[in-house]
């Protein structure tokens, strides 16, 4: 455990990639295979689930280290980290364990997951107080499932390469999966992870699939792209949908199904279960999972001519008609633990398919993108379900034709579009070495809404207030009993002096203290920007947004100006809205 808290303390003591690059080289040459193989986890992005509550961990602190609540909570908000917080406050030890970081895992805080309360105080206290105050909070966030630092997975990639002297392209194609909830890393796992070339077994072992290519933001005028990226006839141009990606693995018999964060989300979508049987071994297919209106029964076999037809009608302008249901309805289905018939039948889900990335088990990832489409229309063309569909095509005579159409994103349930040069090979995260996507969004949602409530941050911005709660009026201007009413948080858009002005503000104007959050009296508005809008009924608003932040401060706007609970509720789609007779 001390080795890798002591990497934990070079990696945050830095920002440059550099330094992180050669920390994780020297701690991966000297680890054994098996605690460097959980060190990887970690570093990915691994998340096993939390181990003990977080209410148990603060009344532990308060009892070992004799402090009244009062003090502790003040300590953490100065803080800003619970772990670092119970490092602190609890006794130092004059002591580490030697342990290495598998056996302190697997033998000492994975097995604390289920333990009674009376039993995890008797446990922990004698395990923690075998560690550093170093290693005593890199124990903590392990337990809490709340270890981050500041490495990407990529570095983390770079690094491995560099240790095995292999590309880490394949690097990257190995540690696909890796991560996933129920994944248990052993010395094996690692070996396999920086095994030479000439001695590594089956590179597409069972259900694994391949590093997904991500797309950059487009961001020019439209009569700026002819010079930037050249005439449409260069791009393959489709929707980008508003769901899930995913690939589709289909190998030996079975089919797997694997979300963009490298988690196996198979059980959680039994209705793709049917194309095991209609797609052959050695297929992959990257998509977009979303929840179909009308999508025939799982089970119910279609004629191809049937298929061929509706994909025909999708690619028209019929498709203002829409299919697509909003991403919040997925929502309700990812946070189900089980899955009833009801929801299967009111929820279906189909896959869009729009890339080919293995066929026939041979990786075509370095196929022109034109070659990989023109295949998988063809087997779409031929699966005998309707789960899988083709994601269609859309096609203009210039630039400002295309934008003409993206502007009917919004009644189509999409984002805008996806822009893929024809001739690309299908590369390895947000790369351009071997062509380039991009996305070309719409612009967001906006809402003029008032700053009500605020809480501080973390890390760095532990002493700050940062994170703030935002509301609208419930009525008109005219109204003289109207209330504000809170409908989203957002912490992210503020340039670092524009926080410290508002930090200002909230500690002169706040109201009421509620642990770490302060209401304050309603001064500032802010232009917030999101993505997506629904009904919801968890929210006294009535209202969700999805990835509000903020755009801009309106220093110009007073408070009474604001936008209203009304002007939220036009922004719905048509048929979810509260007067909408679909809606009743």
């Amino acid at each position: 455990m001390k080795a890798f808290a002591d990497l934990y303390n070079r990696l945050d003591a830095t920002t440059s990639s550099n330094a992180k690059l050669a920390a994780l080289r020297d701690f991966f040459s000297a680890a054994a295979p098996e605690d460097a193989a959980w060190a990887v986890y970690f570093l990915a992005g691994g998340r096993p689930r939390q181990l003990v509550p977080t209410k148990l961990l603060r009344e532990l602190t308060l009892s070992v280290a004799g402090l009244p609540e009062w003090l502790f909570e003040e300590s953490y908000h100065a803080v800003g980290d619970l772990a670092e917080t119970m490092a602190l406050l609890l006794p130092e030890s004059s002591h580490t364990s030697d342990e290495g970081l598998a056996t302190w895992v697997e033998h000492k805080l994975l097995p604390l997951r289920g333990l009674a309360p009376q039993v995890l105080t008797l446990q922990l206290i004698p395990l923690l107080q075998q560690l550093d105050q170093r290693s005593k909070m890199v124990c903590i966030k392990l337990i809490t499932g709340s270890f981050r630092v500041g490495v990407s997975k990529l570095l983390v990639t770079r690094a491995l390469a560099a240790v095995a002297d292999i590309d880490a392209k394949r690097i990257a194609q190995r540690l696909v999966g890796y991560t996933d909830l129920s994944a248990r890393p052993t010395a094996a796992h690692y070996q396999k992870l920086i095994a030479a070339v000439n001695q590594e077994c089956e590179e597409r072992s069972e259900g694994q699939p391949y590093p997904f290519f991500l797309a950059h933001p487009l961001q020019l005028p439209t009569d700026e792209f002819a010079a930037a990226i050249g005439s449409p006839e260069q791009w393959q141009v489709e929707w980008k949908w508003d769901g899930i990606r995913a690939q589709l693995v289909k190998r030996d018999g079975q089919l797997w199904v694997w979300s963009r964060g490298e988690e196996l989300v198979t059980d959680h979508f039994p209705e793709l279960q049917v194309l095991a049987s209609q797609l052959p071994d050695g297929t992959v297919i990257d998509g977009e999972l979303v929840v179909w209106k009308h999508a025939p029964a799982p089970g119910t076999e279609v004629d191809p001519e049937q298929i061929k037809h509706q994909t025909n009608v999708q690619s028209q302008a019929s498709q203002s008609q829409g299919q697509v249901q909003p991403f919040a309805l997925l929502q309700q289905r990812i946070g189900r633990k089980t899955l009833n018939a009801k929801i299967l039948e009111n929820l279906p889900v189909v896959i869009l398919a729009y890339d080919l990335l293995e066929w026939q088990g041979e990786d075509w990832r370095e196929q022109a993108q034109s070659i990989r489409r023109e295949q998988l229309e063809k087997i779409v063309a031929t699966c005998m379900q309707p789960q899988l569909q083709i994601s269609p095509l859309i096609t203009g005579g210039s630039w400002q034709d295309l934008d003409r159409q993206r502007q009917a994103s919004r009644s189509l349930g999409v984002e805008g579009f996806m822009l893929k040069r024809k001739d690309a090979r299908y590369g390895v995260g947000r790369t351009k070495d071997v062509g380039v996507w991009w996305k070309w969004k719409i612009d967001p949602y906006t809402a003029d809404a008032v700053l009500i409530y605020a809480q501080t941050g973390h890390g760095r911005r532990a002493s700050l207030y940062t994170d703030y709660t935002f509301a609208v009026w419930d009525s008109p201007e005219d109204n003289p009993d109207r209330k504000l009413v809170p409908f989203a948080k957002a912490y992210s858009g503020l340039t670092d002096a524009e926080m410290r002005e508002v930090d200002a503000i909230i500690r002169k104007t706040t109201v009421e203290k509620f642990g770490p959050v302060r209401s304050v009296t309603p001064t500032m508005v802010f232009e917030l920007g999101f993505e997506g809008i629904s009904l919801s009924s968890r929210h006294k608003s009535g209202i969700a947004v999805r990835f509000p932040r903020m755009l801009r401060w309106r220093q110009d706007k007073p408070v009474a100006e604001a936008d209203t609970l009304q002007t939220l509720q036009a922004l719905l789609p048509e048929a979810s809205r509260p007067d909408s007779k679909d809606a009743a």
